[in-house]
Order: structure tokens, then sequence, then C-alpha cells
């Protein structure tokens, strides 16, 4: 990643100097079909920019990545392209107070997921391409300067075969073999887009009347590659977005700005989706193929929410660089699951948000790269890393800390006051707080410094002393927090008392709201309560914390877990376990015994699975060595004995077949994998559809009863791009030192594979029941990061360096050779240094973990 990197100072330079009226892009993707070019696959790449510099004779660059430059034209003078472009800029002297730059270049179509991506469709031959450029790989399309403070309204237009359909932010037509495309509003360069090939286009429409007695009309349209349109159910995806439109409309008080409304599922994408205005991407993975549960129905219901929630919060008004990232993912992330709740049929929608994306926010939390919310992004490989546990869900969480601090109507109409006022402009963090100070009347200041501006996250720990009536004297509430980020923070939290019923459910009889602040605080209200036999310290889950019990409310969820009547009240009991578990505070095989003994009452789906999920990975990282495998069978027994008693049919059913199906080691679960395969043995209701059969598969591959042959007769009655990643993954899986050689060689010492298979190689390579045949490849690995580093796009690097990190070599010695690298290394990339730390500070955790699970054998 040579010179593509561009830093903060050089944008905010740029930035004071240069404004940018208008882009003209006109692309010829014609090349994109046809055999027989030579590599890389390039495009014509024509872009006119309209600029004026308030230091005439000043000097500054342009951005573009690309194989060539054929021509470059500024304020009418040819410039060579071999003296201005040095492949990632070029270089502007001596600019006019106005200025048209021309730049006509060949670009490289993507296999990456980065820029223009061209792909392939193994079943029948056809070409698709997308764009997707955050934060910066519009300039892989079209010269431009990519910061996010530049906008501007882009024309583009497009040239492509005579039988694609083409897309881009705004309306297009096709006159005269060319797509062109209506002037879009001032936007930044990262959120434009265009979509080309034949994909499966259906449309539907929304409208509204607006306050001022006017109709608001928004046409809809949702595509996907042909391949999947048997399974694209479009209309739920209407319905959630008309839905999703009603919501908006009547919270934000500002009309959807920017048109139409086309939503692209798109293959071999690297994220889950993307908030181009007028043209969201999602990646195709959202089309189910097979039966799922609700979960994923409301996940992508959440995906859809969070980026329509971006065209007010992200695309209308924009942070000035990626310091303020947050300042639409938070919100994004928010919104997401407020919309949810209150607009879709997902209705518990914060349980899976307590439950699911607030673990991914703890985690971040505590790994040596945490960070403000408010990050100090110096660069755009730091941006790229950003786009994390902490920007996401960690930032929403606070969010919605946030409304229970100011009230929702504060918050709400402090939200539509910033959009009025910074509409298609940039915002640092101050403008957002301003507005918030004016409807809540609170001091935002003091609330950014501890909650926005500094790290990390605290713990809560209820401390309980009783009278001599039995009732609560007392009721504290403890914060503490990590050393190395000390900060004790205000929270708004609920404090639940529960009991059990004389019909044994653990049900709450009492709740006291109250501000939390500093080390110690009592909850006034509850003193005199009834004695608990269950503290819960941030019931309704108010507040972003890690939440701890007291004795005795441990001793009662190891023995009344199942017994908790509310969702969202059990969901942060399992939450906190497994907090527990990753902080060496609990035993990882008494997390395992808990979902043994409560996950099978379960009734949230998504809980569920999250529990599957956790229970896995206590298994694979944190349970002791010695007892892995004893505790691996009692896991695959207690799943084939949950999947056998599930209702015929259910999404709980399913859940506990694809839990089996990873838990399954020995002869006879391998057996019983594959007679569900052939269809000698069936389960009632347990319909193995394709999908299914390859979650089967790839255990059997994983441990020698599925071969090469096996998978591709697979392949035959899969011939798909799915059913190619799934083979892909199948056979880096098979336990063979020349299988793991080859994996390795196609990843590492070949750029062949496209994004999407160097994804699904790893994930075969890195199979944890093959500890002794990867061990070779720890040596290995470090050798050659700073190369992939160096070599590789940021996207493939990202997913070469996480991926094949040596985790499953969980010995002392791993963590020597990480820390000899990291010594030898100080000068490397940042992100890259980033991105080995943590991966260290995981498998010191991991180490951690097995040595509480040790102790507790031997105790």
């Amino acid at each position: 990643m040579p010179g593509e990197n561009l830093s903060r100072d050089e944008a905010r330079e740029r930035a004071a100097l240069l404004s940018v009226d208008s882009y003209d892009v006109s692309l010829d993707v014609r090349s994109a079909v046809g055999e027989g070019q030579a590599e890389p696959r390039t495009f014509r790449s024509v872009t006119t920019i309209r600029f004026r510099c308030n230091e005439p004779g000043a000097s500054s660059f342009a951005d573009l990545v690309a194989p060539g430059v054929t021509a470059v034209t500024l304020n009418g003078k040819d410039l060579d392209p071999g003296e201005v472009f040095d492949g990632a800029r070029i270089a502007l002297e001596d600019l006019a107070a106005e200025n048209e730059l021309v730049v006509d270049a060949q670009c490289a179509y993507s296999r990456t997921g980065e820029g223009l991506h061209r792909f392939v469709d193994p079943e029948d031959g056809e070409v698709y391409l997308y764009t997707q450029y955050e934060p910066a790989d519009s300039r892989r399309v079209f010269a431009n300067f990519e910061q996010p403070d530049l906008k501007a309204p882009f024309r583009f237009e497009v040239r492509a075969p005579e039988e694609w359909t083409v897309w881009s932010n705004g309306a297009g037509e096709l006159a005269d073999g060319v797509w062109r495309f209506a002037e879009t509003k001032p936007i930044s360069t990262y959120i434009t887009c265009v979509v080309a090939g034949p994909y499966h286009y259906v449309t539907d429409h929304y409208t509204r009347t607006l306050p001022d007695g006017t109709t608001l009309e928004i046409p809809l349209g949702a595509m996907c590659r042909k391949g999947l349109a048997p399974y694209f159910d479009a209309d739920d995806v209407f319905l959630v977005t008309r839905q999703g439109l009603d919501f908006f409309h009547d919270h934000f008080d500002y009309p959807y700005p920017f048109g139409k409304y086309d939503q692209a599922f798109v293959p071999e994408y690297n994220l889950g989706a993307m908030e181009n205005p007028g043209l969201v991407t999602f990646r195709e993975e959202y089309i189910f193929r097979g039966k799922v549960t609700q979960a994923s129905y409301e996940a992508r219901a959440n995906v859809i929410l969070h980026e329509m929630a971006h065209m007010w919060f992200g695309d209308l008004v924009t942070m000035v660089w990626w310091d303020d990232l947050w300042l639409k993912e938070s919100f994004a992330d928010f919104m997401g699951t407020f919309a949810n709740v209150g607009a879709t049929r997902f209705t518990n929608a914060w349980t899976t948000f307590a439950n699911r994306r607030k673990a991914w926010a703890y985690r971040a939390d505590q790994l040596p790269s945490t960070h403000p919310i408010t990050a100090d992004i110096r660069d755009l490989q730091d941006a790229k890393l950003n786009f994390d546990g902490i920007t996401y869900a960690k930032g929403a969480s606070v969010l919605k800390q946030l409304v229970a601090y100011v009230g929702q109507d504060a918050f709400l109409e402090g939200a539509r006051r910033y959009f009025k006022r910074n509409a298609y402009g940039n915002t640092r963090l101050g403008d957002l707080l301003s507005v918030l100070e004016e409807t809540s009347g609170r001091d935002m200041g003091a609330w950014s410094r501890k909650w926005l501006q500094t790290a990390g996250v605290n713990s809560l720990t209820p401390q309980v002393l009783l009278a001599a009536d039995g009732r609560i004297d007392e009721l504290a509430v403890v914060q503490e927090a990590a050393e190395s980020h000390p900060e004790l923070r205000p929270h708004r939290v609920a404090v639940g008392l529960y009991r059990r019923t004389a019909k044994g459910a653990l049900e709450r009889y009492a709740r006291a709201e109250a501000d939390v602040d500093g080390p110690r605080t009592v909850i006034a209200d509850l003193a005199g309560a009834e004695a608990p036999e269950l503290v819960l310290v941030n019931d309704d889950d108010l507040t972003y914390c890690k939440i701890r019990f007291d004795d005795a409310s441990l001793a009662t969820l190891r023995d009344h877990l199942g017994d908790l009547t509310d969702p969202l009240a059990r969901a942060l009991c399992w939450s906190a376990l497994w907090n527990l578990t990753r902080d060496a505070l609990l035993p990882a095989r008494d997390f395992v015994g808990l979902v043994l003994r409560f996950a099978s009452r379960e009734s949230d789906i998504g809980v569920l699975q999250m529990l599957h999920a956790w229970a896995e990975s206590a298994l694979v990282h944190y349970v002791a060595p010695k007892s892995r495998e004893a505790a691996g069978r009692l896991l695959a027994e207690g799943a084939l004995r949950e999947l056998r008693e599930a209702e015929p049919g259910s999404e709980h059913q399913l859940a506990w077949a694809r839990f089996f199906a990873s838990t399954a080691a020995d002869e006879a679960d391998l057996r019983l994998l594959g007679d569900l395969l052939s269809g000698t043995a069936v389960i009632d209701g347990l319909d193995v559809d394709q999908e299914l059969r390859w979650a089967f598969l790839e255990p059997l591959a994983a441990h020698g009863v599925a071969d090469e042959a096996v998978l591709a007769a697979e392949l035959t009655r899969d011939d798909t791009a799915s059913g190619k990643r799934h083979q892909v993954r199948c056979l880096a899986a098979r336990p063979s030192a020349a299988v793991k050689a080859q994996a390795w060689a196609q990843v590492v010492e070949s750029q062949a594979l496209s994004n999407a298979l160097v994804e699904a190689t790893i994930a075969g390579f890195a199979q944890s029941s093959q500890r002794d045949l990867l061990a070779p490849y720890a040596r290995k690995y470090f050798e050659v990061i700073a190369r992939i580093w160096e070599d590789r796009s940021i996207q493939i690097g990202m997913d070469v360096v996480r991926g094949l990190y040596p985790a499953f070599q969980d010995r002392p010695e791993t963590l020597e050779a990480t820390d000899a690298w990291l010594a030898a290394h100080a000068d490397a990339p940042a992100a890259l240094r980033r991105l080995v730390l943590e991966a260290r500070d995981d498998l010191a955790r991991t180490l951690r973990g097995q040595e509480c699970d040790a102790r507790a054998v031997t105790g």
C-alpha cells in the first residue's frame, strides 16, 4: 500500500486551500466482458473537476490509484502524466482562482471488493460490477479529492455492454448507448456509487404527504444477481424500507433528500452494507438461500434501517474528517435498533442489541487498541481500522444512555436542528453537542469528556447489606475501571431486584433508576425492600458497562437462570456471565455447563444463537486443554439432545442442528451428519437444504470424512457462487499437511483469489481441531506479514493478518514470538502493529481463561 495513505494534516491543508464546485465522471466499462484481456483488466475513466483555490499560485494534488494515466489537463494546459502522476497522486502546480482539471485514466477492476469490483458468476458466466469506496477507494475509479469535507455535486455517465442496466446515485436514462445520471446533491466522494450488470431488478414506490401539504414521491428499487432471484424476498425488503421511511420522517422532520432509493445486494462484498445515497449496497448473503431463523431477518432489517439512517446522519451531514466517524456510525447503529423496535415486527431488537452488538463493543473496548469514541485518526489506514466495535456498538450504547440522560424528545429535537443547520455540510463533535445543550439544558461538555473522549469500559457491582428483619438496609453500586483506563463515568442505570415466585419464576419485584457516579453510589430508593435473590445493576440496559454480580446473585443464576421470565433481563445476565468468562473470573466449563442446562429454555432465537457461538468460543479458547475433549463431548451430546427434542420444523431446531454440526467430532456424531446428508437418517421436521448441507460438510471435511471427491460432487449439486465459496472453505479444512500448504500458498504467495475466496480459504485453513497440523505456520506467519501488508490492498492485508494469526497455538511461546515481532518491527505501519497487538491480546486472554479453568479442575 505504498503512497496511498493520506494524513489528516494533508487533508486539513487541502480543505483550507480548495473548494470543489462539481465533478463530471465518465466511465467505459464495456471492457468488463470478453476474454483474452491482459491483467490487470482495466476500464477508461475520464473525470472533469471544477474547483476553486483561495491562494492563486499555490500547489496541491488530486487523488487517483490507477495502473496508468493517458492525459492530464489543468486549465487547458496539457501536463505530462509521467511527471505529475506517481501512481496515487496527481501533482497540481500554480493553481488559479478557478480551475478545471481533466484526467483521462485507465483504472483497474477490483477483485478485492475495493473500488470497482468485477465478479464473474460461475453459474452462468454473467459479469456483475459494483463500487465500494469507504473510506477512500473512489480514487481507484475516478480522479478526485478523496476526503469527506470536500463535497460537491456529481454527474456520472457510463458506457456499458448493451444488455446491461446501470445504476448510480441519481436517476438514470439510457440514450445513444450511454447511461446518464441526474446530478447529485453535494456529497462526499466515498458515498458515490455505480452498479452495473444484468441484475435482477424489482421496483416499488413510497409516497408521503409532508407537513406543508406537498407530496414526497420516492421510487424504490431492489436488485440482486439473476442466480439469486428465486430466493429474493424483495417484498420484505420493501416492507422494512417503507416502515423505515415512515419512522425517520416522523422523527427527523427533514424529507429524504436524495430522490430515488435503490438497494443492491451484491457479490463478494467486504462489509455488511454501505449508505450510498440513492443506491445503498448490501452483501448478498442477506438474501437467504435456505431456511434461516428470525434472527437473520431481524439482522437484515437492522442493516436496512442503519443504512437508511445514514441518509441523514452521514450523507446529508458528514463528518469533517474520520476522527468524527462516530457522528454517523454510532447514530446509525443506534437508530437501526431504535427504528427496528419502533417501526417493524422486530419489537425485541433491544434484546439483540444488548446481547450481540454490545458484546462486540465490550471486546473492542478491552483491547490495547481501544480508543475514545471520538478517535485520533491520523491517516486513512487508521480510519480503515476504526470501523470497529467502539465506533459502532459502543457509540450506539452511549447514545442509548444519552437518550436516558437527556430524554428522547430532547435528543430527537437536537437531531432535527442538527440536520437543518448543517444540511449538505460537514461537522465536528461540537456542532452536535451545541444543539443537544440547547434542547436538553444539560452540560454536554462534561458528558462528552467522560463518555466520548475517554476509552475503556466500567464494571458495576451491587453491594447489598441486609437489616436484622431481612430487608435491605443499604444497596450500593460499586464502579470500577481497568488500570489502563481508570476513568469513572456518570451512569444512568436501573437497578432491578428479582426473586422467585411461588411457581418458581424469577421475576422483578422492585426497580429504581439512579445516577451512578464515582466509586460507590447508594441507591436510596431500594432501602427497605425485601431481600433479593438477584440484583441486576443495569436492568433495562440503559448504560454501557460490564455487569457484575454479588455472590448471592451469582449463586441464584447458577441454579435458576432459566427461570428468569424477562427476555432482556435474561440476555443481560447471559452477557454478564460471558464477560466473566472472558475476564477469567468464571471457569469456561462453568459457562458451558450453564449453556447446557439453560439454553434449551431460551425463547429468543437470537440470544440462543449467540449462546451457541459463545459456548463454542469458550470450548475452543478458554477451556483448559486437558479438559477440552471431554467438554466438547458434553457440548455435542447436549446439542444433539436438544436437536432431537426441539419442535419439528422450528427455528430452534435449525439453530440446534447448526450448533450440533459445529461441535460434532466423534465417529458417531460424524456418521449421523453423513446419514442426514444422504437421507439414510431423518430428524422429524429438519429440512436439510443446500445451506445446511454445507454446514454439515465442513466438520466432515475437517475430520477427514468428506474428501475432495465428495466436495466436488456437492459443488456439482450447487454449482453457484455461494456453492463455490462453501467448497473452497471445506477443501481448505481437510486435515492434511499438503492441503494446508496449498491453502497457505493460495493466500500468502498468490493474488489469484478474490476477496471472498481469500476469506473462505482462511476460514477453512484455521480449524481448532487441527492445532498440531497448523503449528508450523506460526513461524511462517511472522515472516510474511510485513510483506503482505506492503504488497496487498489494506482489506486483504487485514484479512490475512487477522485470519492467519496462530491463535490456536495457545502457548506462552506464541506470545513470546508475537512480542519478538513487535520489538523487531517498531517502525512497521501503525495499522499493522495494531492488528498484531490485538491478536496478541486475544491470545493472552485465552491463556488467562485456560488458567482459570485449570484451577477450577484442581481446586
